[in-house]
């Protein structure tokens, strides 16, 4: 998003430039699906426990409903488009310097069952 400036005839950028949305939603896309295949390994480790007789069908059923409450959180956090996407993208990088990216599977675990 550009504004002009009056009295010098230039164009001061107030916002991300196209390439740096394009390269946030990339990055964002990426984290994404990345996520969503770390949780999907929740479901296959769940189903093997279910064939291998570990747990049972209620059990099974748990882990997918707890593997769907933290895609819903995943997807609350990367989508949105135009500065959202920049915000989060800019939000995933600072997170990643301090070491600090969400677990997803964690957030999605009810509070009693934290404590």
């Amino acid at each position: 998003m550009a504004t002009s400036d009056p009295g010098s005839g230039t164009r001061a950028q107030t916002g991300p430039s196209k390439a740096e949305r394009r390269a946030a939603r990339a990055a964002v896309g990426a984290y994404h699906e990345a996520e969503l295949a770390r949780l999907l390994e929740h479901v296959r480790d769940g189903l093997k426990r279910y064939d291998a007789g570990e747990i049972d069908a209620f059990e099974l059923d748990e882990l997918i409903h707890h593997y769907k409450r933290a895609t819903q959180k995943l997807w609350s956090f990367c989508t949105g488009g135009g500065a959202h996407v920049y915000s989060t993208a800019r939000t995933l990088e600072w997170l990643r310097e301090q070491g600090e990216l969400p677990d997803w599977w964690e957030q999605a675990t009810p509070r009693r069952a934290r404590d």
